[in-house]
C-alpha cells in the first residue's frame, strides 16, 4: 500500500481583489496579485491552492467569481475557495468559475443543514469544512466570523459532527497561532485528525520548515496550509518539500 503524501497549501486571502496577510486575523498588509501569487506557486510546486475572501458579501459575488475564473484558468492543481458561501447556488457559481472544491465556515456553524445539502449535491469531495478555534477557558472551541465571535461548540465534537453531515474534509485554524510563525496547534490538531475519518489540513502558525514536520509527524496532519511565508518568499515551497522528503515525509516533488 502507497502511503499517501503529504500536501503543501499556500492560501489566498482576498480583500477587494487583493491578496492580504495579517496576525491573528487582524493587521492586513497587502501581500499581491492573486492571479499572479497562484501561477506561481503552481510553478512551484504547490499540491492545492485555497482561496478565501475574507469580507465576502453578496453583492461582491459577481467580482468574486469573476477572480475565481481568472485564477482557475492559470493553474492545473485542486483549488478551493471560501467566503460568504450560504447556498447551493452560491457554490453552483463558483464550481461553474473553475473552483474544485469550497469551504464553508461561519455559514456551517449557523446552517449545519447546508453540509449535506451540498454534500449530497456535489459530493463530498468538494465540502471542506473551515474550522477556527481558540482556547477559552481550557477548551478548544470553535469561533466564527474571522474569529471574532465565540460559540459554545467545543471543537472535536464540532468536527466530528460536521463528518458526519458529509464534510469530506477539515481545514483547522487556530486563531492563537494564525500569522504568528510560532508553530502550528499541533494537540488539537493531533486530537482532531485522531477523531474523525476526514483528511485534516492544520493552518495556522507556520514559520520554519520544522514546523510542517511537525505538524505531519507528530499532529499527524494530512495537509498543511500557510500563507504570508509563501507570499513574502520566506521559505519556497520546493526547498520546503525537498526538505520533508529528506525527513521521510512522503511529499509531491516536481
Amino acid at each position: 500500500m502507497t502511503m499517501l503524501t503529504k500536501r503543501i497549501i499556500p492560501c489566498l486571502d482576498i480583500k477587494d481583489g487583493r491578496t492580504v496577510k495579517g496576525t491573528n486575523f487582524v493587521e492586513l498588509r497587502d501581500a499581491g496579485d492573486p492571479v499572479e501569487l497562484a501561477m506561481r506557486y503552481c510553478a512551484e510546486g504547490a499540491d492545492e491552492l485555497v482561496f478565501l475572501d475574507i469580507t465576502a458579501t453578496t453583492e461582491k459575488r459577481k467580482t468574486l467569481a469573476q477572480l475565481v475564473r481568472n485564477i482557475a484558468t492559470h493553474i492545473n492543481i485542486p483549488f478551493t475557495v471560501g467566503g460568504g458561501i450560504s447556498s447551493v447556488d452560491d457554490v453552483r457559481v463558483l464550481l461553474d468559475n473553475g473552483a474544485d472544491k469550497i469551504s464553508l465556515n461561519t455559514s456551517a456553524v449557523q446552517n449545519p443543514s447546508l453540509i449535506n445539502q451540498l454534500s449530497s449535491q456535489f459530493g463530498s469531495q468538494c465540502v471542506v469544512v473551515a474550522i477556527d478555534v481558540k482556547r477559552i477557558h481550557g477548551v478548544w472551541t470553535v469561533v466564527t466570523h474571522g474569529g471574532r465571535t465565540p460559540t459554545t461548540l467545543p471543537a472535536i465534537a464540532w468536527a466530528q459532527q460536521v463528518c458526519d453531515a458529509g464534510a469530506g474534509e477539515i481545514l483547522l485554524t487556530s486563531m492563537e497561532h494564525d500569522g504568528t510563525k510560532s508553530g502550528f496547534a499541533l494537540d488539537i490538531t493531533r486530537e482532531i485528525a485522531a477523531a474523525v475519518p476526514v483528511p485534516v489540513i492544520a493552518s495556522g502558525g507556520g514559520g520554519i520548515m520544522q514546523h510542517f514536520e511537525e505538524v505531519f509527524q507528530d499532529a499527524r496532519a494530512d495537509a498543511a496550509l500557510a500563507a504570508s511565508i509563501f507570499h513574502f518568499r520566506e521559505i519556497g515551497i520546493g526547498e520546503l518539500k525537498k526538505y520533508l522528503h529528506q525527513q521521510q515525509i512522503p511529499v509531491r516533488l516536481i
